[in-house]
């Protein structure tokens, strides 16, 4: 079974005048899309596209709406003129607790067959807008750790500018997952860095209840986290920065890795 779970380490630090570090761990899911059906038959208290105690939901990616993450995936990948024979996705998300999830950071990965052909980076803030950036036309295979680079073009942090750009390291093996982003001001020096890495471990819905029972809400702790820390920075005299407008969802294809 190539769907797994991760006891994630998710790491922010911010530089610059304003310094701040936070540090939790939370379990994410590694999802093989042509698995839906089988985790969903590994238990009853776990739902594919409906609601349950643990579930994984394809309304909160993609389209965000009744079509599958699968017809979204497709449609972008014809879109800027990506190949494939046999496509195989898989994503990387927080599974929803009692219905409910807040995923800052998703990310989908494209093959075909083995071959690394596409990443999506599916980026929301907390008004539930999402931005998609999308690498394609890679040559890796699974086994490789890929750099990246584009501008920065959502709005994500009332303390943090439009202006930036984020350099992503991906680092994905059969045993675990690195993602390191950081993020660069207009003068090209780093003012965040966020992470999320661990070890994979084979899907058991025990495990998801196991760790909420130890860690109870624990759905819940990833939006109240950021909106705890984004006080403590308000505090420390952080910059604000308004939003100027309301943006649908947006994609922009950032080229290749």
């Amino acid at each position: 079974m190539n769907t797994k779970i991760i006891v994630s380490s998710i790491v922010h630090k911010r530089y610059g005048n304003i310094k701040h570090f936070f540090k939790y761990k939370v379990p994410s899911l590694f999802i093989d899309l042509d698995e839906l059906e089988m985790i969903q038959s590994k238990s009853k208290i776990f739902s594919v596209n409906s609601f349950n105690i643990f579930s994984f939901n394809e309304k909160d990616h993609g389209y965000r709406d009744e079509r599958s993450i699968k017809e979204f995936i497709i449609e972008m990948l014809q879109n800027y003129d990506v190949k494939y024979r046999n496509l195989k996705i898989k994503i990387l998300c927080f599974p929803r607790i009692f219905g409910y999830v807040f995923n800052p950071l998703s990310i989908i990965y494209c093959y075909d067959e083995d071959k690394l052909i596409s990443i999506f980076y599916e980026v929301k803030n907390t008004s539930n807008e999402q931005h998609t950036y999308i690498f394609a036309r890679g040559h890796s295979k699974i086994l490789k750790a890929l750099t990246h680079e584009c501008q920065k073009n959502f709005y994500v942090s009332p303390f943090i500018g439009m202006k930036g750009k984020y350099l992503f390291t991906n680092k994905l093996t059969n045993d675990y997952i690195n993602i390191i982003i950081d993020l660069y001001d207009s003068n090209n020096k780093k003012i965040l860095m966020a992470s999320q890495s661990g070890k994979f471990i084979d899907f058991k819905v025990s495990k998801l209840l196991k760790y909420n029972l130890l860690n109870p809400l624990f759905g819940f702790k990833i939006i109240s986290a950021i909106l705890f820390e984004a006080i403590i920075i308000f505090f420390k005299g952080g910059k604000y920065y308004a939003r100027k407008k309301k943006p649908k969802d947006t994609i922009s294809f950032e080229g290749s890795f």
